[in-house]
């Protein structure tokens, strides 16, 4: 069984997969609160933004293999999904959770036994905090790790895992989103992450933090002086230019 947010089909709009279709299956429930809760800026003042998906992902249903099998079928995406064509994305909340890498793992498990000769594209979307099991890892094609920043209003014990990170840097798939609203944040990131953990340049993404429309050709504009200046690949949250603050599509 997984505890199923939402899932549904869209593109990706950010990361090294953006603009490929994908199928995005959001887990319930994280082990961090960015911002503080309900979307609201931490009293102490260091949250620049806060989780856009938050009140998504405090509920729940719990879904069957078949039942989410079926909802591929229904949508006529199973084809896709099963040759890769339509990425697979599972995202949360925090889909690493231990409840979470069972189910999930249970039902790549599911899928492979129905279709031994396919080659699915599974993406995970992680904060990078949770030591994951054993080879759960292997079954995705590439980890989208978003390790929080001061920015984040999270202390810096609760944000930063060494192993966990170290887990992901590991991966051939692995790659690191930061979201950035200061210059600054390049030095935390280049302070806390990259030069800790030895993370290659080619691994590190920088994305703006901006959850509306309004503000992201001004953060955009940031983003990409920022990318010009440090060499980081920096990517806009292209979810957002097409259907700002929705959900679900």
């Amino acid at each position: 069984m997984l505890k199923i947010s939402e899932h549904f089909y869209s593109i990706q709009g950010e990361g090294a997969s953006v603009g490929v279709p994908a199928y995005f299956i959001r887990l319930q429930n994280c082990n961090l609160m960015c911002g503080g809760p309900g979307g609201c800026m931490v009293k102490d003042g260091k949250a620049t933004w806060w989780c856009d998906s938050e009140v998504i992902w405090r509920k729940g249903v719990e879904t069957t293999n078949e039942e989410l099998y079926k909802s591929f079928e229904d949508q006529g995406l199973l084809k896709g999904i099963l040759n890769g064509n339509i990425h697979l994305v599972w995202t949360g909340g925090e889909p690493t959770l231990p409840r979470h890498q069972e189910g999930i793992a249970e039902f790549l498990t599911f899928m492979r036994q129905k279709h031994i000769d396919a080659i699915p594209f599974n993406e995970i979307e992680t904060n990078g905090t949770i030591v994951v099991k054993n080879d759960f890892y292997n079954w995705f094609e590439q980890i989208n790790c978003s390790p929080k920043l001061a920015n984040s209003g999270m202390s810096e014990s609760m944000r930063v895992n060494p192993e966990a990170i170290r887990q992901i840097v590991s991966h051939e798939g692995g790659f690191f989103k930061f979201v950035i609203s200061t210059e600054e944040d390049i030095k935390e990131i280049q302070d806390t992450f990259i030069t800790p953990f030895d993370i290659s340049d080619d691994q590190i993404i920088i994305m703006p933090g901006v959850d509306n429309r309004e503000d992201l050709p001004e953060r955009t504009r940031f983003l990409f002086e920022m990318t010009k200046k440090y060499g980081y690949r920096g990517v806009t949250r292209q979810h957002i230019l097409a259907w700002n603050r929705v959900t679900g599509v």
